[in-house]
This record gives structure tokens, C-alpha cells and sequence, in this order.
């Protein structure tokens, strides 16, 4: 059997339920360099996911911690899709992907990993990129460090 080690993991998956507080509020309160925050709005942030599916991958998050579709006003959502389509600009500026995944997972059993918090995931696609690794293996591999993504979908949202 192969190993491949993803030391980097351990803390979210030790941490996982553990936290009293809401990984999205704390996000949003602290630094945006630290948090990897590439824009921020007026009722919503985006936010890149620490454990992607692709390369690229953010989430769009209201500001106000809501558990429910249903406890968002107007403003929000309305906000929620014309950031999602600011992104879809951005990402395909910088990484031209061949489509698109956009979603929420609301529940545990269909998939939520935040509960409590809804998020709108954004993620660039390419044929073949659920390759074997993560059909076979249940491995994901990013060929780009977190950092390098912020710093080019920053630099492209702020433009």
C-alpha cells in the first residue's frame, strides 16, 4: 500500500466539532491575508477553501452567521450571485477552466462540512480533473499552494 502524508490536514481533522466559535465569523473578523479573504462586499465575503477540490475554489459567505437559505434577505443573496459572477470573471481570467460548479451543501447528509453557516461553493473545472488519485486513491492533489491562488484571484477581483 502507498502512503502519501498530509500533515497539513491533521489539524482540521483533529479540530473538526471541537470549536465553539464558527470558522466563517472568525474568518471574517481577522486578517484577510491571514484568512485568505480575496473580496469583500457589502453583506458577503469571498473566501478560498483551505481544503480545495480544484485549484481556485472559494466559497461566497454572508457576513451575518445564517444557518438556513431561508434566513437570508434579498440583499444578501442578490449580492451572493453578483459576487458569484465577479468570481466566474476572476477565475477565468486567471486560470481559464473549461467550467463551473457552483452549489451549497445545507445538512450534514448532503455534505455540509459548516453546519451552521451557509456558503455558496465556487469551483473552476476541467475535463479529467477527477483523476485517479481521487477516484481510485480518495486523494486530492493541488498543484498550487493556497498563498500563490489568493494572491492571483485578489489581484484579479481587485482590478
Amino acid at each position: 500500500m502507498d502512503y502519501l502524508w498530509t500533515p497539513w490536514r491533521y489539524r482540521y481533522i483533529s479540530q473538526a466539532g471541537k470549536h465553539d466559535s464558527c470558522i466563517f465569523c472568525d474568518a471574517a473578523a481577522g486578517d484577510d491575508a491571514t484568512s485568505f479573504i480575496v473580496l469583500r462586499g457589502k453583506k458577503n465575503y469571498v473566501i478560498l477553501n483551505r481544503f480545495p477540490y480544484t485549484t481556485g475554489h472559494v466559497m461566497i459567505v454572508p457576513f451575518a452567521h445564517l444557518a438556513e437559505l431561508r434566513e437570508c434577505d434579498a440583499e444578501t443573496l442578490g449580492e451572493m450571485m453578483s459576487l458569484a459572477q465577479r468570481v466566474q470573471l476572476a477565475l477565468e481570467s486567471v486560470y481559464h477552466p473549461e467550467g463551473y460548479n457552483l452549489g451549497m451543501n445545507l445538512g450534514r447528509c448532503a455534505g455540509a462540512g459548516v453546519q451552521g453557516h451557509i456558503h455558496l461553493h465556487v469551483l473552476p473545472r476541467w475535463s479529467g480533473d477527477a483523476n485517479f488519485m481521487t477516484t481510485v486513491s480518495e486523494t486530492r492533489l493541488e498543484p498550487e499552494e493556497l498563498a500563490t491562488t489568493y494572491e492571483k484571484l485578489r489581484g484579479a477581483l481587485q482590478a
